[in-house]
């Protein structure tokens, strides 16, 4: 058998310190062309069935993206005081408003003219930073970084059972690779400006690396093997020749893993469970960091050669022996796995995981989903990739029905079983299973990683919801951006359930500029502020519906905004990791010279990093330095004079209202398509809500996960919601078609008796009646929800209003009025 070295891959940080960026002064209306210079045929790959050659269109419009621009500082400041207006009493605004005043006039210029010095001959002002605040988290990635998505079922029954869909996914998923990488994965587009498309060079191959000092993204471009976990135990073969053509026909890989499965069931569950070290990777980075260098330390062991064939594998497959019994369990187990433990021995599936890389997790009964390392990618990436997977499991058996169906691929690979097998090379398709030499330092380790694993797992729960009522087609025909909407249900859910707004966050893409990643939307706005509150009180549908088509297009203007790189969230994290790089530089030139250290611990030491949402990425400064600096003041105008030295932290940072903004309550994300069935994440505070969300045509799914804070119950608001805001919408449509007062419609109605029954269809103008398919609630069905409902007695704010009145009111007895005695008076001598 040939021998295979694999090598540790290059780390991230030193790709981007050598990489030289691209002209990108080109304005962005000539990217429009850059699509044009394709025939429709390479556009769009369906078009046709017939082989394409034409290499090099995925990165053809890497060097025509513009940069993502800084924002001026004012105007960074100005929304930075916008997005807290929501979340403060009038007080904290002043004191922000003073924090801001101090910060324009003393460190900000200075911060901003810094800034634009650093992102001088850089892809981007923030990618460096970006990364950093990722890899310098120090907990357990699992709930906390890596989102999910759970695929719909395959929709050729035949193909739903474990080693067959597996075989599909890894097949089209090797389609999708080599597509990557012979560059004819046509490039994203929005509205037909090419995206930035550098991030699908890091999603195969590559892997997250703890060390002492955080982590590092390592990659092997030449990788060919994956890796195959099954009851916690490993095994690996090729799949790829050098050529990145695929070597393997779906029948074989089916026979690989049939292979796999059988060689893990002649080992009990609770011996392969002790030997799980996919457990590690769960573990704190800094302690994994620790057993990496346990693994590799003696050179008699084969550990150190099994960490790189793991490492360096193209993506890992995940083979669970269990089958999830609902759509909660199936998320949970994607995103975390399960945990089950008989006789004192984890059995569940958390066992089976490797979450430095990507994963394929597929369940018993054919449930498939995928989990990603977030560091390098972001959700939408994924998404296509997850999209044209799935597409190509479809056109694949549509294939083998009718030879002349489509392709989704430029070219494809040469059929293996009529290659010769020495035209693969020095290739190895037999699977092999790797052998941990146990020591007992690692026996031990796993031991406490998987306690601390059961124990984060038990500390969240995961709910779902799949609304069918309506979805897009319902939403767009009443005049609503369908992201807006279900962005403002989740605010009256929250406000019905909690009486107040909390900070919210939703990413905004920004992949039409170079390396581009996310913006925050910060979705509690003033404007919804109002909604939820003109929604909660005891108003008519048509102020209800003003006030929601209000704050709809308040936060689709956000969105738009902060698309083009213009929000607040970015550009103040740029600033603070400026001043925190100016305060190191000082602190070492002080130490040479006078044994002054720098009161930072490293960058980012404390950020509050909220990985899921892109991420949040706004960290506040160490509480300890703030105090150290603000000499206790409360209000940021009375702090100490600024100083020319930047050791003082600036006094937007030590403002009350960034800490605010930087914890998210509500941390949602719109990601998703019908190949989907659902998508999420981990809450990113203990006191919120991680809420992952797909708006089909006809159907809504949402996926939310808390540390155990009422999920179930918000999900039945969320539904309350959703159903009560169609029947106020449909009534003011109602309103609107007819315009006629209620006595004359019964007027007329009563002419039209015996005439027949009138049969009125639901159209895009109309919503006289239900769409098709769709259940019109009633006024029975609106009694039957319960709970603090949006339409029975006591709106919330009139509820709360009165109780305050009553309270204010003089009592009866001073009014001379008897009251009656509550319950026997009893006199002294009875106790």
């Amino acid at each position: 058998m040939p021998v295979r070295t694999f090598t540790m891959p290059k780390s991230l940080n030193e790709s981007l310190a050598n990489q030289q960026p691209p002209n990108t002064d080109t304005d962005r209306t000539s990217l429009n062309g850059v699509k044009d210079a394709y025939s429709p045929s390479e556009r769009e790959p369906l078009a046709e069935s017939g082989p394409k050659e034409k290499p090099g269109i995925t990165y053809a419009a890497q060097d025509k993206l513009p940069k993502l621009p800084i924002p001026e500082l004012e105007d960074t400041c100005r929304k930075y005081r916008a997005v807290l207006a929501p979340l403060q009493n009038q007080r904290e605004q002043d004191d922000t408003a003073a924090a801001v005043r101090d910060f324009l006039k003393a460190d900000g210029p200075e911060l901003q003219v810094r800034l634009q010095k650093y992102a001088t001959g850089k892809t981007s002002y923030i990618e460096q930073f970006w990364y950093d605040s990722y890899l310098n988290f120090d907990n357990s990635v699992v709930l906390n970084l890596n989102p999910f998505f759970l695929l719909e079922d395959d929709p050729t029954p035949a193909r739903n059972n474990q080693v067959t869909r597996a075989a599909s996914l890894v097949i089209s998923a090797l389609s999708f690779v080599r597509a990557v990488r012979k560059e004819e994965l046509p490039p994203d587009t929005l509205r037909g400006t090419p995206l930035c498309m550098y991030q699908y060079s890091r999603l195969f191959s590559t892997a997250r690396i703890p060390t002492e000092s955080g982590c590092q993204i390592a990659q092997d471009s030449g990788s060919r093997h994956i890796v195959v976990l099954c009851k916690g135990q490993f095994y690996w073969f090729d799949v790829m020749d050098d050529k990145s053509d695929i070597i393997m026909t779906e029948k074989d890989m089916a026979l690989n893993l049939q292979v796999i499965v059988d060689d893990a069931e002649t080992t009990p569950i609770q011996e392969a469970a002790k030997g799980a070290l996919g457990v590690l990777s769960t573990e704190n980075r800094k302690i994994w960091a620790g057993l990496r260098d346990v693994l590799t330390r003696d050179a008699e062991s084969n550990n150190a050669e099994c960490l790189g064939i793991v490492d360096s594998a193209l993506f890992i497959l995940c083979l669970d022996y269990t089958e999830p019994k609902n759509g909660a369990e199936l998320c949970g187990n994607m995103l975390c796995g399960t945990s089950e433990v008989v006789k004192g021995i984890q059995i569940g599936t958390c066992t089976n995981r490797w979450y430095d890389k990507m994963q394929i997790i597929v369940c018993k009964n054919g449930s498939a989903g995928i989990n990603f390392e977030h560091t390098g990618v972001d959700g939408h990436t994924v998404l296509r990739m997850a999209s044209d997977v799935y597409t190509d499991t479809i056109l694949r058996f549509a294939k083998s029905i009718n030879g002349q169906a489509p392709s989704l691929w430029t070219s494809t690979s040469p059929d293996p079983s009529k290659r010769d097998p020495d035209s693969f090379g020095e290739v190895s398709t037999t699977p092999h299973k790797l052998e941990w030499d146990m020591l007992p330092e690692l026996s031990t380790a796993l031991r406490f990683a998987e306690t601390r694993l059961a124990d984060l797992i038990q500390q969240n729960e995961f709910e779902i919801l799949e609304f069918a009522g309506y979805g897009k087609n319902f939403i767009t025909s009443m005049g609503f951006s369908p992201d807006a909407f279900v962005q403002m249900a989740f605010q009256a859910a929250y406000y019905g359930l909690y009486g107040r707004v909390e900070n919210t966050y939703e990413p905004a893409m920004t992949k039409v500029f170079l390396h581009g990643r996310t913006e925050s939307i910060r979705v509690a706005t003033l404007e919804s502020m109002e909604f939820v509150k003109t929604f909660w009180a005891d108003n008519s549908p048509q102020h209800k519906v003003d006030a929601l088509k209000k704050a709809a297009q308040k936060h689709t203007a956000l969105t738009k905004e902060c698309a083009k790189g213009l929000g607040q969230d970015r550009h103040l994290y740029a600033l603070y990791c400026v001043w925190q790089r100016a305060v190191d530089e000082e602190g070492a030139e002080a130490a040479s010279s006078n044994g002054y250290s720098s009161p930072m611990d490293g960058p980012s030491s404390e950020a509050d990093v909220s990985p899921q949402q892109g991420p949040s990425i706004s960290p506040s400064p160490p509480r300890s330095l703030r105090a150290k600096n603000n000499d206790n003041s409360r209000s940021p105008s009375k702090s100490a004079p600024h100083k020319p030295s930047l050791q003082q932290i600036p006094s937007l940072f030590s403002d009350p209202g960034y800490d605010r903004i930087n914890n998210t309550i509500l941390s949602t994300s719109n990601c998703g398509n019908p190949a989907l069935r659902h998508f999420g994440f981990g809450p990113s505070s203990a006191d919120g809500f991680g809420i992952g969300y797909i708006i089909k045509d006809d159907s809504i799914s949402i996926c939310i996960s808390s540390k155990h804070r009422q999920t179930k119950r918000f999900v039945a608001s969320l539904e309350a919601y959703f159903l009560e805001v169609k029947r106020l919408l449909r009534s003011v449509k109602k309103g609107e078609s007819t315009g006629r007062s209620r006595v004359r419609e019964s007027e007329e109605e009563k002419k039209k008796r015996g005439k027949g029954k009138v049969i009125k269809g639901e159209t895009q103008g109309s919503e006289a009646a239900p769409a098709v398919g769709v259940e019109e609630v009633t006024e029975e069905e609106d009694e039957e929800l319960g709970g603090y409902g949006f339409f029975d007695a006591g709106m919330l704010l009139q509820a709360l209003k009165a109780s305050q009145e009553e309270k204010e009111k003089p009592s009866e007895k001073a009014a001379g009025h008897a009251r009656r005695a509550i319950g026997k008076k009893l006199r002294v001598s009875e106790y």
